[in-house]
């Protein structure tokens, strides 16, 4: 019986994992249907995802309502292929022979829905091009 091919898999990693990185997390999970396992941390997590970033989502037909920060683990940056950190500076942990990229995208915290919304839309772009490179066709988001 062949082997299933395993899903490749992406860290989001910001500070707070309250909004940048969780934008991200629910625009990949949602645009590869299920194609790349998600993951998505914090170095220092917020108590609640940032109310702004998850009205814009919303916008978009995705909801991050049930989601929550959480702490990065070097258990998660093993665990996936591709890191890509959003401001977490030297806290993100290395490791050898994974990609990693920085993504440098203004911070929400803070922000009314009015700011989020071109972050939202820069990290979308992102994602896409992230999905493209991964080789994962991306799926139509009913709005």
């Amino acid at each position: 019986m062949p082997e299933s091919p395993t899903r490749p898999s992406a860290l989001f990693v910001c500070v707070h994992n309250a909004g940048r990185s969780q934008m991200a997390a629910g625009f990949l999970a949602t645009l590869s249907g299920g194609a790349v396992e998600v993951r998505s941390a914090g170095s220092l997590p917020a108590d609640q995802i940032n109310p702004a970033a998850v009205a814009a989502m919303l916008e978009v037909g995705i909801d991050l309502r049930a989601e929550h920060p959480k702490v990065l683990t070097t258990e998660a940056v093993r665990a996936s292929d591709v890191v890509i950190t959003m401001g977490c500076g030297d806290v993100c942990p290395i490791f050898p022979g994974k990609r990693y990229e920085d993504w440098a995208l203004d911070d929400p915290a803070g922000q009314g829905v009015e700011a989020v919304r071109p972050i939202r839309d820069e990290i979308r772009a992102r994602v896409l091009a992230l999905l493209a490179e991964l080789g994962v066709e991306p799926v139509p988001v009913p709005v």
